[in-house]
């Protein structure tokens, strides 16, 4: 199944060495933020820092700070405050993977092909970890001198609503009581958008942010900003749906983290639904819809959207 979905992508113009080289280049580049801003030791708290960085610092796709910068390059943004923005959303992230671990959570043991933060340090260490991963965030997207402070509010605003009660958190609230229900597509469709779709979507909002301010009130940046949107809302659930076939058809070891653990703890998946051949069908909508945006934007950011185009079939053509 997973072989076919990667030789049923659509070829990319970016799917080329030098879209590799620059996913390496800001790999490298999210890591070394990432050690600059969550180094492993602290005059505080040594055991904190640890369990803080080795939940932010061992691995990832980094898919979100990719999106950050790939929005970004479409609209010129500022390096310093995308920079800013990348380091941040990938903090969040990672805090949300750590406390979704948790046992009150989804009780995970494996993570990145390696013991879970609350396995290897404790609960109590991971619970704070998370905590501090998540306040560090907005610590990074406030004290760079070189990013505007407009731009800084902005981007607070964005990842602040994304992670709250109407985005990341309660869409994982909506998770928890679902476990053991009957959840119809819609009702999934809107629990995962908010659990994952609305910190891909800000991330994307994010990157344009990072404009400077003249671009943002220009007329054409508010039809960029609704075509991005777009894009979001339909990577972010083509994320998920993937997910869901992997978890259902894949193994622990290639996945690195505990396979089928959707449906021993009977949570609705798209898989449950529609079934893997459905599920699959509807990832590659998806991406369809996710292209279509990206080919309505006014034709100097389309011009600049080759790494938001194979971001988009990387995320529906992945096998872990």
């Amino acid at each position: 199944m997973m072989q076919e979905l990667v030789q049923t992508a659509a070829p990319s113009p970016q799917d080329e060495p030098a879209f590799d080289a620059w996913v390496r280049t800001h790999v490298a580049r999210i890591q070394a933020l990432i050690e600059h801003h969550v180094p492993a030791h602290s005059v505080a708290s040594s055991a904190l820092a640890e369990a803080m960085h080795y939940a932010a610092a061992l691995g990832g796709k980094r898919i979100r700070p990719l999106l950050v910068w790939a929005a970004g390059e479409c609209f010129d943004g500022e390096p310093a405050a995308l920079d800013a923005a990348a380091c941040a959303v990938e903090l969040v992230h990672a805090y949300s993977l750590v406390h979704d671990d948790l046992p009150c959570m989804d009780n995970d043991i494996l993570r990145r092909g390696l013991p879970t933060v609350h396995v290897q340090f404790g609960q109590a260490m991971a619970l704070l970890a998370g905590d501090a991963l998540q306040s560090r965030a907005f610590e990074v997207l406030t004290s760079d001198p070189l990013v505007p402070p407009l731009i800084q509010a902005r981007l607070c605003a964005l990842l602040a609503g994304a992670i709250g009660a109407d985005g990341m958190a309660g869409g994982q609230a909506i998770d928890l009581a679902a476990t053991g229900q009957v959840l119809g597509t819609n009702a999934l469709t809107n629990m995962h958008r908010r659990k994952t779709g609305a910190l891909f979507k800000a991330s994307l909002l994010m990157g344009l942010a990072c404009a400077n301010p003249d671009v943002l009130i220009d007329p054409v940046t508010a039809q960029c900003e609704q075509l991005l949107r777009r894009y979001a809302d339909a990577i972010g659930l083509a994320f998920q749906v993937v997910d869901d076939v992997l978890d259902a058809s894949s193994d622990s070891a290639t996945l690195g983290k505990t396979a089928g653990k959707d449906a021993q703890q009977g949570k609705a998946t798209f898989v449950t639904l529609l079934g893997l051949e459905r599920a699959w069908a509807l990832a590659r909508e998806l991406l369809s819809e996710a292209l279509s945006a990206i080919e309505a934007l006014p034709p100097v950011q389309r011009a600049r959207a080759g790494h938001l185009i194979t971001l988009a079939q990387r995320i529906v053509s992945r096998n872990h």
